[in-house]
């Protein structure tokens, strides 16, 4: 009896060893495909990063939770807000999370990129970026962007142009500033389990983002057409002309101004 029951113990914790390791074998294998297949197209170095006309913005919290500031978001808005003022890139879409009026990543972005000197007409924001996922595939049918610069994170890089490309987009990542944080390892190893989720998502589940929404293209302010000024009307001409009944020694539009005679002392 107690033979039988060790056997049988023997052989749960053998097959428990074999998933584990193929569960290991996977992640590896899945994290290798993602980070071997887009290390090419990230770039480290701000001079280096592609010029393109858009570039998107990954949301994150302004804050830690330990109410510190956040410094993978301050990393992220002060890369973006240089690639405008080298003109490396013409337009930002800033996508993240807005499921609560208390919690609006894309709102934040654009208060720092402003007062950063980043114009209001240079940014587009999207409250539907709830995740990596959603952000890639809303700029892609939403946003109608084929091609696209990335800035977030090293270790966030590769996971979003694998999204992209995958989604048929040009797209390239410029990182973010980077220096050292308390915990940042623990956003890492969650990066190998999202890799790993998004592997399922493009193949397996066909994930849907969402919210989708109607198409709404990006215009940049180079293709914008200029406003005219509003044509002179009838209305307008009656009451210039009323004006220079009542006031005769005062010049209509175009001629030049006359130097009125100083009135008589009474």
């Amino acid at each position: 009896m107690h033979s039988l029951l060790f056997r049988w113990v023997k052989r749960c914790l053998l097959s428990l060893v074999a998933m584990l390791l193929l569960a290991a074998l996977l992640l590896a294998a899945g994290n290798a495909w993602v980070l071997l297949s887009t290390s090419r197209y990230i770039h480290t170095q701000l001079q280096e990063c592609r010029p393109t006309d858009v570039a998107i913005v990954f949301g994150t919290s302004h804050w830690t939770r330990s109410g510190l500031r956040n410094p993978h978001f301050h990393a992220r808005m002060r890369t973006s807000a240089r690639l405008i003022a080298d003109e490396r890139v013409q337009h930002l879409l800033l996508s993240g999370d807005n499921r609560t009026q208390a919690y609006n990543e894309p709102r934040a972005m654009w208060r720092d990129l402003y007062r950063r000197g980043v114009p209001a007409d240079r940014l587009t924001m999207d409250f539907a970026g709830f995740s990596t996922y959603d952000t890639m595939v809303r700029a892609r049918h939403v946003f109608q962007l084929e091609q696209a610069l990335l800035v977030t994170q090293s270790w966030h890089l590769p996971r979003a142009i694998f999204i992209g490309r995958s989604l048929g987009m040009d797209v390239t990542g410029c990182v973010a500033e980077e220096q050292p944080s308390a915990g940042e390892w623990r956003l890492k190893v969650r990066e190998w389990l999202a890799r790993m989720a998004t592997l399922g998502d493009l193949y397996l589940w066909g994930r849907e983002p969402h919210f989708l929404g109607p198409a709404e293209p990006i215009v940049l302010s180079r293709d914008r057409l200029p406003l005219e000024p509003p044509p002179v009307t009838t209305d307008v001409l009656i009451d210039l002309e009323g004006v220079r009944l009542l006031y005769p020694e005062l010049p209509l539009l175009g001629e030049p101004a006359r130097q009125l005679e100083p009135s008589a002392a009474p």
